[in-house]
């Protein structure tokens, strides 16, 4: 009996052993659950097991660092490297024009001090970096989320806390990962002087291409981090999902997604004519009109990157943002709607959506903001949601648009904007795949404006508002002045039927679940999320309403 138990001891360690070296195996010779091997090389991230439930892994590499003779030029994998790469800090946002969803000029992160950087170069060209997130388990074969920022391909960082991925990689089950990608006319600039031969660098369309490689490296390294290469989401808001549409038909993002979320945008090109004009003019704004054309493009390609943001903005003064998502012929399809029709991502499970008022977060487009942009960044940094708020909706709104109910007013405005930028682009591009034929298409619109006056009214349901819902990050960022606890029952059950929607869709392919209430049929049918303080809800509604 004795030589039994010892037998069946010994059995049992090895098992044990057996186990233990498979689970360590599956991602690095190493116990440590957050040590990963990558194509490239290890890396070392944050075990936030006992906090978040989450591992993470911070500003890990996928592309060379864009600079030098590799400016303007379409990404270069990443060189490998030997010793554990440290992947505990983001990496810093793209060179930019300073805006309120910009980095801070002293780093990559969210602070008081991005309204010193307004109007102003913050970031840096070395920059394609991408951050991973996955529940602290050991379960494998987790649907990826790929998330790519908003911000009108001019502005925006991966580090933004909103963007946080880890709640959503704890409740959607699934590795969450978010990426950085040149943005302003270092991303899109279409110029004869930077052409090389290679179609796909000679398109312009470099962010795209730091996008398709960000995809790549996911595709090469998604079961290091636990996450099947073969179901992949890419997700993104506005600009964000105006990429997202872009990379469904780009023939080079073949078999790198295989499930779309683009929330407040649709298929939105550029045609390549414009996009030389405006870079035509950059050349000259940089670097002025002396000389020949060739010597003037070497002047700008030898600039400081933030000089190049500085004739952006002097550029943008004129003529507005640079033209982005330039419809090539070779990155992009001249015509997006007869790809859908010809291509093989017509088929792509789609799970669409628009916020009620968009438009009102674009007051300065019409003149509708009583303050600058950087009093009103001030006053939402500083306001307590919780306590009797100091303003009224005159302190934000100008008169012109008083009283906001009125026609002509803030609300009739602001409409009129949410119609014109948003709704229009994403119904026509929902259209167009239907036509197609594709019988996997979802939609909603997001309702929520129960936050603490005036800025129920000032904001609402404006572009963005819905992020914090979709990744649960309610105490960081620009809208934590909407958020209290008088709304926050309402508000957390949203969010979860938001999160338990993504959940579900990434795994099926539809976004219904038990949670909804109600059946969630295709497009043109669709579903409005809303919550009063108290209560979530979810009701059918006509896409036209």
């Amino acid at each position: 009996m004795r030589v039994m138990n010892r037998l069946a001891t010994m059995l049992l360690g090895m098992m044990l052993a057996a186990a233990s070296m498979t689970t360590a195996s599956a991602h690095s010779p190493s116990a440590a659950p957050t040590i990963r091997q990558t194509d490239l090389g290890k890396i070392s991230g944050l075990d936030q097991s006992r906090s978040t439930g989450t591992y993470s892994w911070l500003g890990v590499p996928y592309a060379e660092p864009p600079v030098g003779s590799l400016r303007w030029r379409a990404p270069v994998t990443h060189r490998p490297w030997n010793d554990v790469r440290k992947a505990t800090a983001h990496g810093n946002g793209c060179i930019q024009q300073g805006r309120l969803f910009s980095p801070a000029p002293s780093g990559p992160h969210y602070g008081l001090d991005i309204r010193d950087g307004l109007n102003k170069p913050v970031g840096s060209e070395d920059c394609l970096t991408l951050n991973i997130h996955r529940p602290s388990t050991a379960q494998d074969n987790l649907p990826v989320i790929v998330f790519i920022h908003g911000g009108s391909n001019v502005v925006g960082y991966s580090a933004d806390p909103m963007y946080d991925g880890r709640a959503l990689a704890r409740k959607a089950h699934a590795v969450v990962v978010t990426i950085n990608y040149r943005v302003g006319v270092f991303g899109w600039l279409n110029l004869p002087q930077l052409k090389t031969g290679d179609p796909a660098n000679d398109s312009g369309n470099f962010g795209t291409l730091d996008q398709i490689e960000a995809l790549r490296f996911i595709h090469r390294n998604a079961s290091a981090f636990g996450g099947d290469a073969s179901n992949v989401t890419a997700m993104g808001e506005s600009a964000g999902a105006v990429n997202v549409w872009a990379l469904m038909v780009s023939p080079l993002s073949k078999d790198l997604l295989h499930k779309v979320v683009p929330l407040s945008g649709g298929l939105l090109f550029s045609t390549p004519e414009k996009a030389r004009a405006y870079a035509d003019g950059l050349v000259d704004a940089a670097v002025g009109t002396t000389g020949s054309r060739d010597e003037a493009v070497r002047r700008m390609q030898a600039l400081p990157a933030a000089a190049v943001i500085r004739a952006q903005i002097r550029r943008g003064a004129i003529v507005g943002d640079p033209p982005a998502v330039i419809a090539d012929g070779t990155v992009l399809p001249t015509d997006y709607h007869a790809a859908i029709r010809a291509g093989s991502f017509r088929d792509v499970p789609v799970l669409a959506a628009n916020n009620l008022e968009e438009g009102k977060l674009f007051g300065s487009l019409i003149g509708a903001y009583r303050p600058s942009d950087y009093e009103r960044f001030t006053r939402q940094y500083f306001f307590d949601p919780n306590k009797p708020s100091p303003y009224r909706v005159r302190d934000f709104i100008n008169d012109r648009y008083l009283p906001v109910d009125a026609s002509g007013g803030w609300n009739d405005a602001s409409g009129q904007l949410t119609d014109s930028i948003f709704t229009g682009i994403a119904h026509d591009s929902m259209n167009s795949m239907k036509e197609a034929g594709n019988n996997h298409l979802y939609y909603y619109q997001f309702g929520w404006n129960q936050e603490p006056a005036p800025f129920n009214t000032v904001y609402g349901a404006a572009h963005a508002m819905d992020l914090p819902f979709v990744f649960g990050t309610f105490n960081k960022g620009l809208f934590t002045f909407a958020f209290n606890h008088r709304n926050e029952p309402g508000r957390l059950q949203l969010s979860a039927i938001m999160m338990n929607s993504i959940r579900a869709f990434i795994r099926t392919g539809s976004p219904q679940h038990d949670g909804l209430g109600t059946q969630w049929e295709q497009w043109p049918s669709s579903l409005a999320l809303d919550a009063g303080d108290q209560v979530a809800t979810a009701r059918i509604r006509s896409a036209d309403n």
